[in-house]
């Protein structure tokens, strides 16, 4: 599948710079960050669902000095 995208002269000098820093085709430049972008916000949902499910439950946080007292640390 192939995309277009429109971009100032300002924009493709950017794109292309970093492309070239990374030595990788534009192309593959914009592959990647698009795939890191959808891992980020995913990673970020999973992160937020597993904490509403901690809040849910009426767990609580504690400090790390009482578990390090439980465990004579």
């Amino acid at each position: 599948m192939a995309f277009s995208i429109r971009m100032n002269e300002e924009e493709k000098a950017l794109a292309e710079s970093y492309a070239k820093l990374h030595a990788m085709s534009l192309g593959e430049a914009f592959k990647r960050a698009l795939f890191e972008r959808i891992e980020e916000e995913y990673d970020i949902n999973l992160a937020n669902e597993a904490y509403q499910e901690y809040k849910n439950t009426g767990c609580k946080s504690r400090p790390i000095e009482e578990l390090w007292k439980e465990l004579d640390l």
